[in-house]
C-alpha cells in the first residue's frame, strides 16, 4: 500500500521560508510523477507544482514561479517543496500526491492516485 507522509509545515512570518517534505513508501517512487497541491479554508484544492519521474521537468502555478521550487530525491523516496518569500495568502494545508501514469505531468487533482494527509502552513502578516 502506497503511503505518503508530508512534514515541514508550521507557522512563519511573512517573508520567511519553509521546506516541505513528502516521504513515500509502499511502491517504486522513482516511476511516479509527484505533485504538490494546497487547500485554504473555504476554497478548492489547487495545484502548486509538479515534477517528473526523473526530476528534470518541473511545472508551477504561474503566480508561484520564482518563489516555490519542487524537487525530488529518488534515492530517498522523498519529494520536496521549497517555499520562499512566503505571504499570508500562502496559508493552506499542503498535500503531496503521486500519479502512477507514465503520461504527461498533470495539474488536475483527479489525475493523482495517492495522497498524503497534508501539512498545515500558516503565514502571519
Amino acid at each position: 500500500q502506497v503511503q505518503l507522509v508530508e512534514s515541514g509545515g508550521g507557522l512563519v512570518q511573512a517573508g520567511g521560508s519553509l521546506r516541505l517534505s513528502c516521504a513515500a513508501s509502499g511502491g517504486t517512487f522513482s516511476i511516479w510523477i509527484v505533485g504538490w497541491f494546497r487547500q485554504a479554508p473555504g476554497k478548492d484544492r489547487e495545484f502548486v507544482a509538479v515534477v517528473s519521474r526523473g526530476g528534470g521537468n518541473r511545472y508551477y502555478k504561474d503566480s508561484l514561479k520564482g518563489r516555490f521550487s519542487i524537487s525530488r530525491d529518488n534515492s530517498e523516496n522523498t519529494a520536496y517543496l521549497q517555499m520562499n518569500s512566503l505571504k499570508p495568502e500562502d496559508t493552506a494545508v499542503y498535500y503531496c500526491a503521486v500519479r502512477k501514469s507514465i503520461l504527461q505531468l498533470s495539474t488536475t487533482p483527479q489525475d493523482y492516485d495517492y495522497w498524503g494527509q497534508g501539512t498545515q502552513v500558516t503565514i502571519s502578516s
